[in-house]
């Protein structure tokens, strides 16, 4: 393993030229401490949880002693927000520490949150809560164990330092991993700046970093549209299929590789509702649960207009056409997955809808019941009660129950074999919202343990986890209606 002092950087983004990024020393809290290391993104730098245990990772991580190296960059740009351009947001309570070169080759975006003002910080402090800190870092990794392309969390660091919101809360910064922090919205400003030689420089940049088959070809950037359509839509389908909701849709908030970015106030399904909304603040339901294919299509037509002077018009409207059927073969691959379907067949599609729309109309728990349905038994006359007690009435669930017995039976499938299968689909243990508030209120209080035992669980979401069955469950009566906002 590494220590800090060999952590290899090469920052290629502080290398582009001037008007990508404002350069920022980070304002560290004074009584900064690590309070929560990830161990699994520890190892992607080459590092272990001896040298998270150094004061130097604090003062490291923190802003206060920087690694030879380092470059602490805000990175600019725009963005669509709720529908309306935002001609200038950027990093304001973020920065890039810098570029590391890992183990195996691959390359980490340090990013510091929470780090103190920078020019984009438009009047705010530059500073991240506890609250938001601690969601972003367990939902990292839940999205990650779940096989959800995303940003990962290196470490939370702790301060007794008062944040002001909408009430005095307790500072906190977060450093994530991810391979870029190119958003569409840095696109958007370049072009709606009229930049089209950095718009072009930014292409050529995140092809040559990301999509290296691509670089120097003609053609390259309608190819690279065309990736970021497909990788789009399948990470949305992703998140579709295990009921998740990102919250806020924004263009800046979509990151170019298809990674989720910017957790704010997401949300996993509990009763399934098609129309969910997770963020207190979207009072329309832009972003609700149904609504996220429709927005990641909107949000890639307006990255299409902000390449218009690297591709046609043509080119850009033939290349949204890609992500209708992207998506829909995704979502309905990942569903027959949880529905341990081997073969592909037409009327999977109406199998499903009649499933969503049973389940929506008697208010059934998303997870619990795919968790449950690892056990169908497809014998001729089975009742399957541990499912039927899902819905209301019960009678409701047999006929669709038996149209699922015929599937099966016509393709052969051995319910021992199956249910093998889908314990490593169906996830015990999701990030569930209760959950997340429940180890913020303890972290609140100086208590971690929380954090780090959710952090165990939604690594391991497939796993039965014994004397924690309590962290699967239908969120209790104070947990049902938690407002999350974009707050932070």
């Amino acid at each position: 393993m590494a220590s800090l002092e060999q952590l290899v950087f090469d920052n290629s983004y502080a290398r582009l030229p001037p008007g990508f990024a404002a350069r920022v020393a980070p304002v560290p809290f004074p009584d900064a401490q690590v309070v929560s290391v990830n161990p699994a993104a520890l190892r992607l730098l080459g590092l272990d949880a001896e040298e998270a245990a150094r004061p130097e990772f604090a003062r490291v991580f923190g802003g206060a002693t920087p690694l030879p190296g380092m470059e602490p960059l805000a990175m600019v740009y725009a963005g669509h927000q709720f529908g309306v351009y935002v001609p200038r947001l950027g990093d304001g309570r973020a920065l890039l520490l810098g570029e590391v070169r890992a183990p195996d080759g691959g390359k980490w975006d340090l990013h510091l949150k929470g780090g103190g003002p920078t020019p984009f910080s438009r009047g705010g402090d530059g500073r991240a809560v506890l609250r938001s800190t601690v969601r972003e870092y367990l939902a990292g990794e839940a999205l990650h164990a779940l096989g959800i392309p995303t940003t990962r969390a290196l470490c939370i660091l702790g301060s007794r330092t008062p944040v002001y919101r909408e009430e005095v809360e307790t500072g906190a910064m977060l450093v994530r991993l991810a391979p870029s922090h190119v958003r569409f919205g840095t696109f958007e400003y370049f072009h709606h700046t009229e930049q089209p030689g950095h718009v072009a420089t930014l292409a050529d940049h995140v092809i040559a970093a990301h999509f290296p088959h691509l670089a120097g070809q003609e053609g390259r950037h309608a190819r690279f549209f065309a990736e970021v359509v497909e990788r789009t839509a399948e990470l949305v389908a992703r998140w579709q299929a295990v009921g998740f909701a990102h919250g806020v849709m924004n263009t800046d908030n979509m990151s170019i590789l298809g990674l989720t970015l910017d957790y704010g106030p997401y949300g996993f399904l509990d009763d399934f509702d098609p129309g969910f909304v997770c963020n207190h603040s979207d009072h329309q339901g832009r972003y609700a649960f149904d609504q996220q294919p429709r927005v990641a299509l909107w949000n890639l037509a307006c990255l299409g207009e902000a390449l218009l002077t690297l591709i046609t018009e043509d080119e850009a409207r033939a290349t949204l056409t890609l992500f209708q059927p992207t998506f829909a073969r995704h979502f309905l691959a990942r569903m027959r997955e949880k529905l341990g379907l081997k073969e592909a067949r037409d009327e999977d599609r109406s199998l499903l809808e009649d499933l969503f729309a049973l389940m929506a109309s008697s208010h059934v728990d998303y997870t619990r019941f795919f968790r449950a349905l690892n056990r169908f038994d497809s014998s001729p006359g089975a009742r399957n009660d541990a499912l039927r007690d899902h819905f209301l009435p019960p009678e409701g669930f047999d006929g669709w129950a038996e149209r699922y017995r015929a599937r099966l039976e016509a393709e052969g499938s051995v319910d021992a074999e199956r249910h093998a299968s889908l314990d490593r689909v169906n996830p015990k243990y999701v990030l569930r919202n209760w959950v997340a508030q429940q180890a913020i209120a303890r972290a609140q209080e100086g208590d971690f343990a929380e954090v780090d035992r959710v952090l165990a669980l939604v690594s391991a979401p497939f796993d039965e986890h014994p004397g924690q069955e309590a962290y699967a469950a239908s969120p209790p009566a104070w947990g049902r209606h938690l407002v999350v906002s974009c707050s932070s």
